[in-house]
C-alpha cells in the first residue's frame, strides 16, 4: 500500500490535463479541455477536464472523478498502480509498504513524534497553571477555544527540556526528536534541548492531516533579541516550500468559494478562520514558491492577496501575484488601510469590515496602474518608460492567453505605446534559449567556478542586487538564471528572484553558492553610479551570450548544405550582430582580446 500522505502529494502535484491528454486527445475550451468521451460512443464532445479543480466529467454518460479514478476506469488498473502511474509523471518516488510490516510508513516514527508533540503542546496550553499566559494571549487576540482546538494550537512551556523529557517517558528517542526538528543541539552545548520554548505553537499539517512540522510565535512583544517566529527545519516529512499553512482545513471552502485568501502568517489564518473566513492559507515563513502555487491551483484558479499595506507588503504582493499568474491562478490585490493587517481589522472592526476590503479587491495589473498613477509615473516620457518596465513582468507571467491579451491592450491604452511594440518588448526582454547544437560546449564552459573573474559582470550585478533590492526586479526583466555562466552566481540569482528580502542562504542552497551569497551580503563595497553598473554589467553578459549564439550560427553555417537553411542562418547572424552593436560597446571575448592587442 501507499501512505496517505504520499497519495495526497501525488494528487496535489498531478497535471490531470497531461495524464488524461496522453490517453485521450484533448482540445482547449476556455479554461477547461474537452474531448469525445472515452467511456461511451459519441460524435459531439461532452467529456470535460477541469484542471482548476482537478477532475473530469462527462455530461453524456455521467462518468466523473479525479485523475486516479480516470486511470482506474480507463486502463482497468488498481488504485495503487494508478497512483504509481501519476507519480512517475510528477517525479515523486513512491514509498510502498506491505500491510504486514510493523509500520505502514518508513517515516511513521517521525509522524508519531510530531503527534505526541502536538498533544504535549495542547495539554500545556489548556493547563490552568502552565498555559495561562498563552491562553490569555489567545483570548486577547479574539481566538476562542473551539478555533484553537480546530487548528490544534498549543503552548511550548518555558523550559529547556520539557518536551524532550516527556517524550523519553514514552520511548521516543532523542535521535528521532532531532531528526524531526523538535529538539536541537548547539555547538557549545552537548545536551540536546527543546527547539520551541515559551511560544504559542501552530502545528503544520499535510493535506492528509498528518502533523509534519510546527511554527512557534512569541507571546506579545516577546523577549528582547528573540525572533518573532521559530519554525521546524526541513526534515524527511517536512518541506516548507511545498506546503501552505491551513490548506488542509481550507481546501473544500476554497473550492466552494472559487478563490483563496492568501495572508502572511499563521495568526492571520487562525484569526480570519475564527471570524468566519474558511478559505484562508499562508506561506510558511518564506516567500511563496511555484510548488505552493501548483498545490493551490488544484483547488482554485483565483486568489486574493491580503498582505500588509506598506511598501514591503506591496512588493511581496506583486512578487506573489506574478508567481500565481505563472501558475495559472488569477490574483487580485486587497488594499488594506495604512498600518493595518487582516488580523487587526477583524479584531478591531469585525468580519464585515474585512469583507468590504476583499470585495473591493482589484486585478494585480489594475493595482499596479493605480499606484503608478498615484505617483505620477505617466507625467513624462522617461517616467512612462520606467512604468512600462514595472508592468512587463506581470504581463510576461500570464499563462492565460485571453488575460494576457487584455493586459497588453490595457497597458497600450494607458501608456500610448502601440500594441505591437509592447509585444515586441516582451519578446526582446525575455531570456533567449541557446541553440541546442552548442549545449555540450556550454556545459563545459559553465562548470568551472573559476571561469568568471571574481569581480566580473555577473558578480558585480549580483552585488548591486544585494545592495539595493529594487534592482532585483529590473535585472530579472532582462536576464534569466541560465544567462549566468557561473553556476554559483546562477543559484544566488535564482534565490534573490524567489525572495527579494533574502538575508541568508536558503537551506537547500549548495555550499559553494551559499558561500558566495554570504560574501556578497557582507561585502562593504559601495557601488557608485548604480545605473552605470547595471547597464555595463548587463551589456557585458548579453554581449557574451550573443557571441555564443553567433558562434553557434557560424558552426551551423559551416556544416549546412541546404541553401534555404544557409539563407536563414545568414539572416539570423545579421540580426544578432545588429543587436550586439545596439548594446553599445562590444564586450565579447573576441572584442576584448582585440582591444588588448591594440593597446600593446
Amino acid at each position: 500500500m501507499i501512505p496517505d500522505d504520499q497519495v495526497e502529494e501525488v494528487r496535489a502535484r498531478a497535471d490531470i490535463v497531461q495524464v488524461i491528454g496522453d490517453i485521450v486527445p484533448l482540445k482547449r475550451s476556455g479554461k477547461d479541455y474537452k474531448a469525445c468521451c472515452p467511456f461511451h460512443d459519441e460524435k459531439t464532445p461532452s467529456f470535460y477536464v477541469v484542471p482548476a479543480k482537478g477532475f473530469y466529467k462527462c455530461f453524456g454518460c455521467g462518468e466523473s472523478g479525479d485523475v486516479f479514478a480516470f486511470l482506474i476506469k480507463r486502463l482497468s488498473i488498481s488504485f495503487v498502480d494508478a497512483v504509481k502511474h501519476v507519480a512517475a509523471s510528477t517525479g515523486i518516488e513512491i514509498r510502498e509498504v506491505n500491510r504486514g510490516q510493523s509500520g505502514e510508513d518508513p517515516f511513521q516514527h517521525l509522524y508519531e513524534a510530531n503527534a505526541f508533540a502536538r498533544m504535549f503542546f495542547q495539554d500545556s496550553l489548556w493547563d490552568e497553571k502552565v498555559g495561562r499566559p498563552a491562553s490569555a494571549y489567545l483570548q486577547e487576540r479574539g481566538i476562542d477555544r473551539e478555533t484553537a482546538e480546530r487548528f490544534g494550537l498549543g503552548y511550548a512551556p518555558d523550559a529547556w527540556r520539557g518536551l524532550h523529557e516527556a517524550a523519553s517517558h514514552h520511548s521516543i528517542g532523542e535521535d528521532v526528536l532531532i531528526e524531526v526538528g523538535l529538539v536541537t543541539r548547539s555547538e557549545k552545548q552537548k545536551d540536546a534541548y527543546d527547539r520551541f520554548r515559551d511560544r504559542l505553537i501552530f502545528p503544520i499539517e499535510s493535506l492528509s492531516g498528518k502533523v509534519v512540522g510546527f511554527g512557534g510565535r512569541v507571546l506579545g512583544a516577546g523577549r528582547e533579541g528573540s525572533p518573532k517566529y521559530v519554525n521546524s527545519p526541513e526534515s524527511p516529512i517536512y518541506h516548507k516550500g511545498e506546503i501552505l499553512y491551513g490548506l488542509n482545513w481550507a481546501k473544500n471552502a476554497i473550492r466552494r468559494r472559487e478563490t483563496a485568501l492568501i495572508v502572511e502568517g499563521y495568526m492571520d489564518v487562525v484569526s480570519l478562520a475564527a471570524a468566519g473566513f474558511e478559505n484562508v492559507v499562508a506561506p510558511l515563513g518564506t516567500a511563496v514558491t511555484p510548488d505552493q502555487v501548483a498545490v493551490l491551483g488544484r483547488y482554485t484558479s483565483r486568489a486574493h492577496l491580503l498582505f500588509d499595506s506598506d511598501g514591503a507588503g506591496l512588493k511581496a504582493s506583486f512578487r506573489v501575484a506574478d508567481l500565481l499568474l505563472a501558475g495559472g491562478v488569477h490574483p487580485c490585490i486587497v488594499t488594506l488601510p495604512p498600518g493595518e493587517d487582516p488580523d487587526t481589522i477583524v479584531h478591531a472592526e469585525g468580519a464585515e469590515a474585512l469583507q468590504g476590503h476583499i470585495d473591493g479587491a482589484v486585478d494585480v495589473l489594475d493595482r499596479k496602474l493605480q499606484i503608478l498613477e498615484e505617483h505620477d509615473h505617466f507625467r513624462s516620457i522617461e517616467h512612462t518608460r520606467a512604468a512600462i518596465d514595472r508592468l512587463l513582468p506581470t504581463i510576461r507571467a500570464v499563462q492565460d492567453p485571453a488575460l494576457r491579451d487584455i493586459y497588453i491592450a490595457k497597458v497600450s491604452e494607458r501608456t500610448g505605446v502601440r500594441r505591437d511594440t509592447l509585444e515586441g518588448e516582451l519578446v526582446r526582454s525575455a531570456p533567449r534559449p541557446v541553440p541546442q547544437r552548442v549545449t555540450r560546449r556550454q556545459d563545459h564552459r559553465r562548470t568551472p567556478a573559476a571561469f568568471v573573474p571574481e569581480m566580473g559582470p555577473e558578480r558585480e550585478l549580483l552585488l548591486l542586487m544585494t545592495k539595493d533590492r529594487d534592482w532585483i526586479e529590473r535585472v530579472g526583466e532582462r536576464l534569466g538564471p541560465h544567462d549566468f555562466v557561473d553556476v554559483r552566481y546562477r543559484a544566488v540569482f535564482e534565490a534573490l528572484l524567489a525572495d527579494h528580502d533574502l538575508t541568508h542562504p536558503p537551506e537547500k542552497m549548495a555550499p559553494e553558492a551559499a558561500r558566495v551569497l554570504e560574501e556578497l551580503l557582507a561585502d562593504p563595497t559601495e557601488l557608485n553610479r548604480a545605473h552605470r553598473v547595471f547597464e555595463e554589467s548587463l551589456n557585458k553578459i548579453l554581449s557574451t551570450l550573443m557571441q555564443e549564439r553567433l558562434d553557434a550560427v557560424d558552426h551551423l553555417l559551416q556544416n549546412t548544405l541546404d541553401e534555404q537553411q544557409e539563407t536563414q542562418l545568414l539572416r539570423e547572424k545579421a540580426r544578432l550582430s545588429k543587436e550586439r552593436r545596439e548594446l553599445g560597446r562590444d564586450w565579447s571575448p573576441a572584442a576584448h582580446r582585440a582591444r588588448k592587442d591594440n593597446h600593446l
